[in-house]
This record gives C-alpha cells, sequence and structure tokens, in this order.
C-alpha cells in the first residue's frame, strides 16, 4: 500500500530533498511550504513518479496549519509519515544584542510551528495506531555555542518535544525520531545571516559540509525500517565537523 508524507518546509533545502527521494520511492507527498511559486514547481516535477498535493501555509500561523490540513483532499488526508522540518535560525547575536523580532522567529517557527502541524495530524494516527513522526533538530539541540542562546534553546525544546511524543505515543504503536545535522550547505546560513551572501557562503567555506541530500537519504533510511525498528535519535556532522565551533577547515 502506498504510504502518505507530509512534509513541512519542503521547498528548499532538506525539505526538498526529502520530496525528492520519497517521490522516487513511490511515495504519496504532501508537501508544505511559504513559497507557493516554488510548490508549484516541485509538484510539477515530482508528479512524474508519485501523486504530489501542496500546502501554502506559514506553520507559525496557528490557523493557516488547521484550515491548510483541513482541506486536503479525501485520497491524501490519511498521513503516515510525517516530517516535521520547517525551521529557521534568525542572527548570531549575544544575548544582550539579540532582537526579539528574531528570538519570536525562531520560538514561532521551529518550537510552535511543529507543534501546530503536530496537534492537527497526531489525532488521526492515534486512532489507527499507527504511524511515523521524524522531527529535524539540529546539534543545536545537544550542544550551546557562542551567540547561539535562543536558536539553540529553540532546538534543545525540538529535542525535549521529541522524546516526550515518543512516551506519549508509544501505547498507540507510532514510532518517533529526531535527526540532528551538523552544517548542512543549504539556504540557512542565507536567512541567519539575512540575505548576506558573503558571509553565508564563509560558513561552508574550507571544508566539505553535509549537503541536504545526504540528510534526506538518512531521513528516507529510517523510515523505511521494518515496524518494529525505531531509530530515535541521530547526531549527524560531516567529517570535517567535530563540534558545533570546532571544524577542520583547509
Amino acid at each position: 500500500m502506498t504510504k502518505t508524507a507530509f512534509i513541512t518546509g519542503a521547498t528548499s533545502g532538506i525539505g526538498k530533498a526529502t520530496a525528492e527521494i520519497f517521490a522516487k520511492n513511490n511515495i504519496r507527498l504532501v508537501v508544505c511550504g511559504r513559497r507557493k511559486e516554488r510548490l508549484d514547481v516541485l509538484k510539477k516535477e515530482l508528479s512524474e513518479f508519485t501523486e504530489v498535493a501542496t500546502l501554502h501555509f506559514d506553520v507559525s500561523k496557528r490557523n493557516e496549519v488547521e484550515n491548510a490540513i483541513n482541506s486536503l483532499p479525501d485520497n491524501f488526508k490519511k498521513i503516515d509519515i510525517l516530517i516535521n522540518n520547517a525551521g529557521n535560525a534568525h542572527g548570531l547575536s549575544s544575548i544582550q544584542n539579540g532582537s526579539l523580532d528574531d528570538w519570536d522567529a525562531m520560538m514561532d517557527i521551529n518550537v510552535k510551528g511543529l507543534l501546530y502541524v503536530s496537534k492537527a495530524i497526531i489525532p488521526q494516527m492515534t486512532e489507527r495506531n499507527s504511524g511515523f513522526i521524524v522531527n529535524i533538530g539540529s546539534i543545536a539541540a545537544k550542544d550551546v555555542y557562542p551567540n547561539g542562546n535562543v536558536y539553540c534553546a529553540s532546538k534543545h525544546a525540538v529535542d525535549a518535544l521529541n522524546k516526550g511524543m515518543r512516551i506519549d505515543l508509544n501505547k498507540h504503536n507510532i514510532r518517533v525520531s529526531a535527526i540532528h545535522p551538523g552544517a548542512v550547505e543549504t539556504e540557512f546560513s542565507d536567512v541567519r545571516f539575512k540575505g548576506d551572501t558573503e558571509k553565508a557562503k564563509s560558513v561552508y567555506a574550507g571544508y566539505k559540509a553535509l549537503q541536504a541530500e545526504d540528510i534526506a537519504d538518512i531521513i528516507y533510511f529510517v523510515v523505511t525500517r521494518p515496524y518494529h525498528v525505531n531509530i530515535e535519535d541521530l547526531v549527524v556532522y560531516p567529517t570535517a565537523q567535530a563540534t558545533p565551533t570546532i571544524l577542520n577547515k583547509d
């Protein structure tokens, strides 16, 4: 039977790469994001391989989340796999110099957005006593680095929520997993540095960073294990990275 996967933040990076590998392996897709034109292009590309529905909404907006998910066509309403991938980092400032707007954006998307989407989908999984939730965290969930303060706090929250989900949903036979990547070369740094492309590029200079496809491949591996197997927590670094702040650069 064809499974249906619901992927947030699917218009770029890890979310897009995950949608691509899922599609090529005949997993039906609900791809979500804030950039409608990218969703339309993605649907056109992936419909060659599988059925695709798109949802255009902001995960940080509770009403948008609920309305979008309720609007799904009947053949897409049964979600077997939820990939909570949407997230962001804004700024890299000390706690005393941080922007309240940046803090709100990170907590609203990384934490509340994950909760809004999960709350909308989990009840159908508990009713069926089956499902798989994969939460995309970060090495910032495992360690705190200089000027990472609120971003690290948001990802520590994701780590805690992942554990809490697994405990609460255990009796419902639902698998819950988290994947915590190190440096991945995506649009992440462009957002963090607010369009300063030179500064963003410097983050990945002098070493081979992880690619979005690397993490997508791991996600696909995790969700395709036999149902009695739950890979509950993975930290993934590029070989050049030892900690959030130690990188072996040329």
